[in-house]
């Protein structure tokens, strides 16, 4: 394992645990206001099952977009736009997966890491749409209200080299930027003032 590799591999972990921490969190609050009140009423309920939802939902789509991807796994239109839901769910984040059929889990994968991307330059919400361009790539565009581009970061997915640096909250670059040209895909990338738009071709 290179140098390189190894430092996406705990910056992954610990995009993981700080996603992960607020819901799992929030669901031992709850726990914790029924044993204070010796029985569960209507509003501890609900906050553990909105809690138990968004973790749920969060290691879904985490499981598709950081994990182990073979080319033998497919993910359908239907797997793809169900786990993107749930992972909005509660937010002013909305992604319409708009491809028809099944798709390799290595393809998805990369259109997920570009999702995570648009959406780290959409600070107040907005809107992201995976469509299919010709030759079987993929183009992630994202437009909001405003938007917050880091321009290094944003350079690093056609760079050959990890040089930006790199946080937890913004390791989607990163592993797109590795993954991509292992599997034979170029990136285009286009980061303007109304809009962020990355092409997977």
């Amino acid at each position: 394992m290179s140098v390189a590799t190894a430092r996406i591999a705990t910056l992954v972990g610990s995009r993981l645990c700080h996603d992960l921490v607020s819901p799992i969190g929030a669901i031992s609050n709850g726990l914790e206001l029924i044993a204070l009140a010796g029985t569960p009423g209507p509003e501890e309920m609900a906050l553990i099952e909105q809690s138990a939802a968004s973790a749920t939902a969060r290691i879904n789509f985490f499981r598709v977009a950081f994990g182990h991807a073979s080319t033998q796994q497919d993910v359908g239109a239907r797997e793809a736009r169900k786990l993107l839901q749930d992972y909005c769910k509660g937010s002013r984040l909305s992604i319409d997966w708009l491809p028809d059929g099944d798709a390799p889990r290595t393809e998805v994968q990369l259109a997920f890491l570009a999702t995570l991307c648009c959406e780290s330059a959409l600070p107040l919400g907005g809107r992201v749409h995976i469509t299919h361009i010709e030759g079987g790539g993929w183009r992630i565009s994202g437009t909001g209200q405003r938007l917050s581009i880091e321009p290094d970061l944003w350079a690093q997915l056609t760079s050959t080299t990890l040089e930006a640096e790199v946080t937890p909250a913004r390791v989607q670059f990163a592993l797109l930027a590795l993954l991509a040209p292992e599997r034979g895909r170029k990136m285009v990338v286009h980061a303007g003032d109304a809009a962020v738009t990355i092409e997977i071709g």
